[in-house]
């Protein structure tokens, strides 16, 4: 009786200790779909799309599923300084479901679009609320992964612009780039005058690319393609923070695997996706060969990420108590 228990149990266990940060993977693949149909191969990305839509489906209901039966541990997570930042992530995969549907499925995406927006402006506001009067956090907890909620609202009018939604795009640009100074302040702090990230939190670093990226890239719908001076800043920015990640990679390379290194993948795709615009609108053929050559190192991120992460599965690494 004893041992029917626990396997009935198990299961449960599993499920109670599925984590939010894991729709950062949802996040790294719908990022890989536009950066290869940028590059030009647009079936594979529209494959690639598809994948992620069925992985985003599971993984909410997945979710979903823990939020009804453990409620306290999704509300653990809520209440984690650092978890809390990945909630977003779960709105900003439908953003980027609807910059992959835009122009097929127009229509569909602007659904999609509206439901990511609104979920978006919730959970900004929510979790900026509980930053603000959270009196627990210390520094040491802070990490690049709190720069998601502001990468979200800057994906917002890459698609918001083109779907008619233009206000509200203007909106969540203005949002995303102020909160993306105040907190680049906050985690240069962190970084430079306190103890250095630990392990699991390193892959982290990489998210430092993607407010940059992703502006740049929202910019650009804002301001009708123009790349003006405010455009070339983001973009350079977004390069220098990719060069400084690139030193960090034969360090993490030496970290054992955890799910936090899906956030490798989305920067990355945010990055070549604007190298590849960016040679476009300039005339310079280097930064098209910046972009072939992330797309590449993108190709060997996911293949990498994938491959691990099935492994993991298979030997029960994952869904486990910390």
């Amino acid at each position: 009786m004893t041992q029917t228990s626990t396997e009935v149990q198990a299961p449960h266990s599993r499920l109670e200790h599925f984590p939010v940060a894991f729709f950062s993977a949802v996040m790294g693949l719908m990022g890989t779909s536009l950066a290869v149909e940028t590059a030009g191969f647009a079936g594979a990305g529209h494959v690639i799309a598809g994948i992620a839509g069925l992985v985003f489906v599971a993984q909410a209901a997945l979710y979903t599923a823990k939020g009804l039966r453990h409620p306290g541990a999704v509300a653990a997570e809520w209440n984690h300084p650092i978890k809390l930042a990945f909630f977003p992530a779960i709105s900003i995969s439908l953003l980027l479901a609807a910059i992959a549907l835009r122009s097929t499925m127009p229509d569909l995406a602007a659904i999609i679009w509206v439901i990511g927006a609104i979920g978006q402006a919730v959970l900004t506001l929510a979790i900026v609320t509980s930053w603000i009067s959270h009196r627990g956090f210390g520094v040491g907890q802070m990490s690049p992964a709190w720069f998601i909620p502001a990468v979200g609202n800057v994906i917002a009018p890459i698609a918001g612009v083109s779907l008619g939604f233009a206000e509200a795009s203007w909106y969540f640009f203005s949002l995303g780039l102020l909160f993306w100074i105040i907190l680049l302040t906050l985690v240069f702090n962190r970084l430079v005058f306190h103890e250095p990230l630990p392990g699991k939190l390193r892959p982290t670093l990489t998210i430092l690319i993607a407010p940059p990226a992703v502006a740049f890239l929202a910019w650009l719908q804002l301001n009708g393609g123009n790349l003006d001076p405010m455009a070339r800043v983001l973009y350079n920015v977004g390069l220098f923070f990719t060069a400084l990640v690139l030193i960090q990679v034969p360090g993490l390379l030496k970290l054992p695997f955890a799910l936090s290194f899906w956030a490798l993948s989305f920067p990355v795709a945010a990055m070549t996706i604007a190298s590849f615009r960016y040679a476009a609108l300039s005339g310079t053929m280097v930064f098209g060969a910046v972009g072939w050559a992330l797309l590449a190192l993108l190709s060997l991120i996911i293949a990498g990420l994938v491959w691990r992460t099935l492994l993991a599965i298979g030997r029960d690494e994952i869904c486990k108590p910390e």
